[in-house]
């Protein structure tokens, strides 16, 4: 096996044990990743030691935010190929996970990893958000709707708190430090009947790599009219 320190490290420091099925399945996504990646666009990492930390480790990150997964229902929104969602499915067995997107040849590379992972309770689902909030079998349906996309939290907001329960968790994935843009969504959250506990800053373990989650817990019902469709939380966030 190659040298997966840096993640058995890191993921230790945030109170999780990879036995060895499990260090085998974050080996056998790395290999189907980067051949997958070949012939269609899932990753510009590539580098062995890189996917470990800024994909994997990152997406396990979270876990130091949220300190207990088990039991839980999660959706990963725009999960790409497969970030945050199915490292922390490797992690915690016991959580139900939704892996959503909008691409369905990323979702076909997700049902295939599933499949070749032997991970349970997981699906992968091919959905636009707005058309997926308006669902009865999604619409505030979840503990925690975590998002790694690349938006402005006032729209990404928009997107993702429809699905959490009152009393849920949306968890937005950001770059350093995001106090303007949390200003900025100040308005949306309150619509959405949202309110921003924190926005929590730190570094991966062992790297000088920042990252901040943005923790919004649901207060109440969203209005049925959010989300907005053709693209208007892009577009004209609120």
């Amino acid at each position: 096996m190659r040298d997966n320190t840096i993640l058995l490290s890191g993921a230790e420091k945030l109170g999780i044990v990879l036995d060895k099925e499990k260090q085998e399945q974050f080996e056998a996504y790395y290999d189907y990743l980067i051949e997958q990646n070949q012939v269609m666009n899932l990753t510009a990492i590539t580098e062995y030691e890189e996917v470990l930390c800024k994909h994997f480790l990152d997406s396990l990150f979270l876990a130091g935010s949220i300190k207990n997964l088990n039991g839980k229902k999660l959706l990963d929104l725009g999960t790409g190929a497969g970030f945050p969602g199915i490292p922390l499915k490797i992690a915690f067995p016991e959580t139900e996970f939704v892996l959503m997107d909008s691409l369905n040849k990323r979702v076909s590379f997700l049902n295939r990893l599933i499949g070749l992972l032997g991970l349970k309770n997981v699906t992968a689902v091919h959905a636009r958000a707005e058309e997926a909030a308006r669902k009865e079998e999604y619409r505030e349906q979840f503990d925690y709707c975590v998002s790694r996309a690349v938006a402005r939290l006032a729209s990404l907001s928009e997107f993702c708190l429809p699905f959490v329960k009152p009393d849920g968790m949306f968890i937005s994935y950001k770059a350093g430090d995001c106090k303007e843009e949390c200003e900025e969504a100040e308005n949306a959250i309150k619509l959405l009947r949202g309110k921003l506990i924190k926005a929590e800053q730190g570094c991966l373990p062992d790297t000088e790599i920042a990252r901040t989650f943005v923790l919004i817990k649901k207060t109440g019902k969203t209005p049925e009219k959010y989300p907005r469709g053709q693209g208007k939380p892009l577009k004209q966030p609120l």
